[in-house]
């Protein structure tokens, strides 16, 4: 009860006029950042960092707020219209939401992704209010053999699962992995196959992989068919902004299970939302496998529904990590905390009595900011939406631009741009030939994790690799891939089986 109090103290500060300004203000710039390809939320809580020195520490950071979920909402907004994600949180999101704005679904595909970032965060933000502290202590439980046997998990599963032949996702993995290598090891300080190129020292940029591979190679691979078969690519708009009974009832489950899978990894440093995301995707297509009629592939809602819900949950929990415990576990997290000792605060359990009108002012702000975010973009899903009936020359045209700028924005180095352009070339060949993306994307985010926590569980068990399968969580894992493993195979033979029938 006392948690209820705390928080109803804490309405009562963010509920006046000046506050909610602040709320609003936060939400549009953040949705309007997120919509510019290669940025996001986290480039705009950095952009906006300088400049909020004259703002008292609550407006500043119930604005902050408000650009965090903001953002969140921009990026699956170019995700699903564009395939065209402004950060690595909403790349699970285009797979299945890009084709049914495709398929004339645009706006159910943006109402879905607004409805979902609610559900989830709403979810995460009642569980970071009262179980702040146990959720804190699940983070403590995983060491580096359990992140290694989970990138492992999400490796195989995804390869094996997500895509239609085993190896073509084995391939678009290793690709992913071996992107995810170039540069400096960080452990040994040698260089890793990076030609003696300076440039390539410190590695890819995940935004210059994610523009390139999803952005620009779509671009490429929509110029070599407008004029061929400019039928294709035609796009016509439902224009309902709302969802039916029978969508809603669809994507439900999935709303629920991305934040199940969200929530967690919101305490657990693992870099950001990409994992919860993908193996929400994951988990929403293997389940669409064993139904009669399969839409993953068509612009199925539970493949957008889940990892927007997942996105949202992970997070709102991130946010309770960072102020329970001073823990950032992703980019945007640490630029809070940035945020924090700019105005002489230090996140922690000491900063709930040092500071309580701040804490539960900001935990309350994330309850209106969602509601705030709900209520203007759901009636401006179909306005969004009217960006695919731009010509198609000039809305790519315009794509690859901003594709440019953004990329330019988050490193200022010509070489980046010149990455790009090779990265989404490779992307467009991954199109002509069927390679899925998927595997890729999570090679990548994933690589460095699975290899410096493997190499730093050797490291502490002198080499032993029992480590690897010591422990509950690790086994679990283990179990739960080659359970995953031996079902799809099984599923696949049948398949053969009926087909050569």
């Amino acid at each position: 009860m006392e948690a209820l109090g705390n928080l109803a103290d804490g309405f009562s500060l963010v509920l006046t006029p000046m506050n909610m300004l602040w709320v609003v203000v936060g939400c549009l710039l953040g949705t309007a950042v997120g919509v510019l390809p290669g940025l996001g939320s986290s480039m705009a809580v950095a952009l906006l960092l300088p400049i909020t020195f004259s703002l008292d520490p609550m407006g500043a950071f119930i604005m902050f707020a408000g650009v965090y979920f903001g953002g969140l909402f921009g990026d699956s907004t170019m995700a699903i219209l564009m395939n065209t994600p402004g950060q690595g949180s909403a790349i699970a999101s285009t797979f299945e939401g890009h084709k049914m704005a495709r398929n004339g679904r645009a706006p159910q595909a943006l109402a879905t992704a607004a409805i979902g970032a609610f559900i989830g965060g709403i979810i995460a933000s009642v569980l970071v209010v009262f179980f702040a502290p146990k959720l804190a202590d699940l983070s403590a439980n995983f060491g580096p053999q359990e992140f290694f046997a989970l990138a492992i998990f999400a490796f195989l599963a995804t390869a094996s699962v997500v895509s239609d032949s085993v190896i073509k996702g084995l391939v678009s993995l290793f690709i992913g992995l071996a992107i995810a290598v170039l540069g400096i090891d960080s452990i040994s300080g040698a260089e890793r196959f990076s030609f003696g190129v300076p440039q390539l020292f410190d590695g890819v940029n995940i935004i210059t992989v994610t523009v390139g591979i999803l952005a620009l190679g779509e671009v490429f691979h929509v110029i070599s068919r407008i004029r061929r078969d400019p039928e294709a690519l035609a796009v016509e708009n439902a224009g309902r902004p709302f969802l039916s009974k029978a969508e809603f009832k669809e994507a439900l489950p999935a709303w629920l299970r991305g934040t199940a899978f969200g929530v967690p990894f919101g305490v657990i440093p693992v870099g950001g939302a990409e994992v919860p995301t993908f193996m929400a995707y994951s988990t929403e297509r293997y389940l669409d496998r064993r139904r009669k009629d399969p839409q993953f592939g068509k612009g199925a809602i539970r493949g957008l529904a889940a990892p927007e819900a997942a996105g949202n949950a992970n997070s709102g929990t991130a946010m309770g990590a960072l102020l329970a415990l001073g823990l950032p576990v992703s980019a945007t997290a640490a630029i809070m905390l940035a945020a924090f000792q700019q105005y002489g605060l230090q996140p922690g359990p000491l900063l709930f009595d040092r500071a309580p009108d701040l804490v539960w002012g900001l935990l309350a702000s994330f309850f209106v900011g969602l509601v705030v975010l709900l209520i203007l973009n759901l009636p401006f899903a179909p306005l969004w939406a009217k960006l695919l009936l731009i010509p198609k020359p000039y809305l790519y045209a315009g794509i690859t631009v901003f594709c440019g700028l953004g990329v330019y924005a988050t490193s200022a180095s010509v070489f980046d741009l010149l990455m790009v352009l090779g990265i989404g070339c490779l992307g467009f060949l991954m199109r002509r030939y069927g390679i899925p993306l998927a595997p890729l994307m999570i090679g990548i985010v994933l690589g460095p994790l699975a290899e410096t926590s493997m190499r730093s569980a050797l490291l502490s068990s002198n080499g032993d690799y029992s480590i690897f399968v010591d422990g509950p969580i690790t086994i679990v894992l283990y179990l739960g891939l080659l359970a995953a493993l031996v079902i799809t195979g099984t599923n696949r033979i049948r398949q053969r089986a009926k087909a050569d029938v």
